[in-house]
């Protein structure tokens, strides 16, 4: 029986296999028992994600990300079907999991690129993964060193990190054996080598999160236990 199998914090669904949701995060299981997981086996409405041997489990992306996310994934696809470079790109997803070399990281959006066919996810890398900084410290280290090394090492040729707070784009890219670092500030408009013709204007990205900042509400002041005198 696998690890997973003999775990308290899962249940066996209808089809007789193993349920996994929030309750399971911290199990330990191996890259095998993870890959060999089918889509339905996961509860859905969470991210899930093999970190070192441990399931880790975290919430959907926020509306902050995701409006930005989709933006972009409106921009490819019209630079796919309408510009004569648009055949560089082979399909555009968000929420892939990408296979590295010890971890299973799921990606905000992923994009394939030079195949000529339809990707197969399980075999394909991808050529591009991009991700939206989260905005807690230890996601903003994990995203800009931890996830960059990873990707890389499993053949992604640049990884786009989306900084909404720091209001920058960096792009890491491997190239003769050393890592090339591209910073591109807001206001500027990023033209990737990898998709020729495509521009993605970073002012515009930004205002997709912006308009879902919250507005600071203003707390009325408590009136003192004996009421107030008027």
């Amino acid at each position: 029986m696998s690890t997973i199998a003999r775990a308290r914090r899962t249940t066996t669904t209808r089809r007789g296999g193993v349920r996994i949701g929030p309750g399971s995060a911290g199990l330990l299981m191996t890259l095998k028992e993870f890959d060999a997981l089918w889509s339905w086996q996961f509860a859905r409405g969470n991210r899930y994600e093999l970190i070192n041997g441990v399931l880790v489990v975290s919430p959907a992306p926020g509306i902050g990300e995701r409006s930005p996310n989709d933006y972009l994934s409106n921009l490819l696809y019209v630079y796919k079907e309408t510009h004569p470079n648009g055949s560089a790109i082979d399909e555009t997803v968000a929420e892939q999991t990408i296979a590295t070399t010890t971890n299973r990281r799921r990606a905000d959006r992923v994009i394939w690129t030079g195949l000529g066919r339809v990707p197969d996810p399980e075999v394909d890398v991808p050529s591009i993964v991009i991700e939206f900084v989260s905005k807690r410290r230890r996601d903003v280290l994990r995203d800009y060193e931890v996830k960059r090394d990873e990707y890389l090492a499993a053949g992604v040729l640049a990884y786009w990190v989306i900084d909404r707070f720091r209001r920058m784009l960096t792009v890491y890219r491997r190239e003769s054996g050393e890592v090339r670092t591209v910073i591109i500030p807001e206001g500027q408009t990023y033209r990737p080598d990898l998709l020729p013709g495509f521009e993605l204007p970073l002012s515009k990205l930004f205002e997709k999160s912006d308009k879902w900042k919250r507005p600071m509400r203003t707390r009325k002041p408590t009136p003192p236990a004996g009421g107030i005198d008027g």
